[in-house]
């Protein structure tokens, strides 16, 4: 699609929606993971794309960003469409790309180029392989970025916890470098041992972690929202997941030079040891919600606004909840995407509701980008529900003016 009908769509969109824009849903598969049925997608449609693609366990929000899936993956894998009409949308990286200015404003252009984060959520029956994302430097060894990310455990979307609630971090202090490389060495024979270099956390719902590039993270079976960077590098470094899962070691270097696949000092240098070996991870790491405003004055108002994600210098994220029946209007210095995870009502000019169900390929009402003009004039949000509160997390680009430190 050329640039003149790009513009020509979003501004449409734009015009429709008062400066916010609904997004389809975005389904993204992974061969080395098992869908754990939360995400709200119908059963049948759960292998949608194939299953030699693997299941879908993932649905990624506010996304210009392309899934690295390997052979086979469509070039718009992971990439957030806007909605037009029943006929016509138009991908978010291409509207960015035509009107970034409208979009974000001048100021978001001139310092970070554009919308550099993503957010999703990942689903998975059985935990993830012991891995971390590259720092900028090692990413840019293959022509890539680094990826910090955070994680957050929403309570709508954790009926069931699954098979195993707890996420291994890092590595246990006093681990040596020589531990860490006898285990990748020891790829092929099964289990190489790495968890038992690392310390598990009990995961609870409502709470969540910040994971900056160069820490070793096996994350658990809690259905995540996931704010992060906007890249998809990652290196795996389990061998065996649970007894049930073989993970190929081209995994591991996926994003490693070739010259590079055996060199177990470069490999190493992945991560960042000081992080990895710290004794109060938890405490340097793990995130609570913070009210962002005083919680008896927003709550005699109609709401309640939290920071659920802070303390990165590459993204943050909001909870908002507007309590049943209540009319609130809310500003944000900043433009951002949105998720609705719980209730229904009017989100300015958009009806909104968090869905029951989805089939692959249908258009929902819970998905939206705000534009900074609109985010900055307040958006009206209306809980139509008379019991119910209406749930909505928020994800910024970095940057944002009232962001709590960690």
């Amino acid at each position: 699609m050329d640039g003149k009908n790009v513009r020509q769509l979003t501004t449409q969109a734009l015009e429709q929606g008062a400066g916010i824009v609904r997004l389809w849903p975005t389904w993204v598969p992974r061969v080395f993971c098992v869908p754990g049925r939360r995400l709200r997608l119908h059963p049948d449609d759960l292998y949608a794309l194939g299953g030699h693609r693997g299941g879908i366990d993932e649905r990624w929000f506010s996304s210009t960003t392309p899934a690295d899936n390997g052979p086979g993956t469509p070039e718009d894998e992971g990439l957030s469409y806007i909605y037009v009409d029943d006929k016509q949308k138009v991908t978010l990286r291409d509207a960015l790309d035509e009107m970034k200015v409208e979009f974000l404003g001048q100021d978001v252009v001139d310092k970070y180029g554009g919308w550099v984060m993503y957010s999703k959520f990942f689903d998975n029956m059985y935990p993830l392989p012991h891995h971390l994302h590259q720092t900028d430097e090692k990413a840019a060894d293959v022509g890539r970025v680094g990826k910090p990310e955070a994680y957050f455990f929403p309570a709508q979307y954790n009926f069931a916890l699954n098979t195993y609630p707890y996420t291994f971090f890092g590595l246990e202090p006093g681990t040596t470098v020589e531990q860490v490389v006898d285990c990748l060495k020891r790829w092929s024979e099964g289990d190489n041992g790495i968890l038992g270099l690392s310390k598990a956390y009990r995961l609870q719902v409502d709470t969540g972690w910040y994971v900056p590039p160069g820490i070793l993270h096996a994350p658990g079976t809690l259905c995540t929202y996931e704010p992060q960077r906007a890249s998809d590098v990652f290196s795996m470094w389990q061998s065996l997941v649970a007894d049930y899962q073989v993970i190929d070691r081209s995994l591991l270097v996926k994003d490693v030079p070739p010259d590079k696949h055996y060199d177990y000092d470069y490999l190493i240098s992945l991560l960042d040891w000081e992080s990895n070996t710290d004794p109060q991870f938890k405490e340097h790491h793990f995130l609570t919600p913070l009210p962002a405003g005083d919680p008896q004055a927003m709550k005699s108002e109609g709401y309640l606004d939290e920071w659920i994600v802070y303390g990165s210098e590459w993204f943050s994220a909001k909870r908002l909840t507007v309590l049943p029946g209540r009319t609130v209007t809310i500003k944000d210095p900043v433009a951002y995407g949105l998720i609705c995870v719980q209730g229904y009502g009017r989100f300015g000019p958009h009806p909104i509701s968090s869905p029951t169900m989805i089939r692959f390929g249908q258009m929902t009402e819970d998905e939206f980008f705000v534009t900074v003009k609109a985010a900055q004039q307040g958006v009206t949000i209306t809980n139509l529900s008379t019991t119910e509160p209406l749930v909505i997390l928020k994800h910024f680009n970095p940057g944002h003016p009232e962001m709590p430190g960690k």
